[in-house]
């Protein structure tokens, strides 16, 4: 079966059993994020694709999220907003993948149907580069998803620009960050006014 557990396979550049990629594991310690690529429209059945892959092949302690960048947009026909909504995906062809890359979990995951390469490899199973953090933040603030580590990179005086909801594109600086409620103040302008006004941390980025 395509989905069962292999003991030991062989790529071009080593030869590995699951075991041996726990002990990897251990050496590389914390996750970070990566990005795999599939064919544009494909994300979701890729995405579940790699959801059973690594249920059935053994990876759950290497990869801990898998994320297609999808928002709920309303549904607009001529012009008039109909009150429905659609899922439309941020970044078409993209696929993230939280995960400790291994031998093994690098082989699987590039090895998963619809996986078509990895963002930061230069091919030849060389592994991918990770994300940096501040690459990766604003595309899970877009989905609303925030941790405490996002805090550390603002602080009071910085410019933001704001992501999403109803003031998206408004540009401003920080007053203040209250890290308990989410809630940032910026001073921003509106019609050549300044004003302060609140927004959520998860809808800001830093220019």
């Amino acid at each position: 079966m395509a989905d069962e557990k292999v003991n030991q396979f062989t790529d071009s550049t080593t030869d590995i059993s699951s075991e041996d990629a726990g002990a990897s594991n251990q050496k590389l310690g914390e996750k970070a994020w990566y990005v795999c690529t599939a064919y544009s429209t494909h994300e979701a059945k890729v995405k579940a694709n790699l959801e059973r892959r690594v249920e059935t092949m053994g990876l759950k302690d290497y990869v801990s999220r898998i994320i297609v960048a999808e928002q709920e947009v309303p549904v607009v026909k001529d012009g008039v907003d109909t009150g429905k909504t659609r899922k439309k995906n941020l970044y078409s062809g993209y696929i993230y993948i939280e995960m400790i890359m291994t031998d093994y979990a690098w082989y699987v995951i590039r090895n998963t149907p619809g996986v078509t390469g990895f963002v930061g490899s230069s091919g030849k199973g060389t592994k991918p580069f990770p994300v940096p953090r501040e690459q990766i933040e604003p595309v899970l603030k877009r989905m609303g998803m925030v941790d405490d580590s996002m805090y550390d990179r603002y602080s009071v005086g910085d410019y933001v620009k704001v992501i999403r909801g109803p003031l998206e594109g408004t540009e401003g600086k920080i007053i203040s960050i209250n890290k308990d409620t989410g809630a940032v103040e910026i001073s921003a302008t509106f019609f050549g006014r300044t004003t302060k006004t609140e927004v959520d941390f998860s809808e800001i980025e830093r220019i």
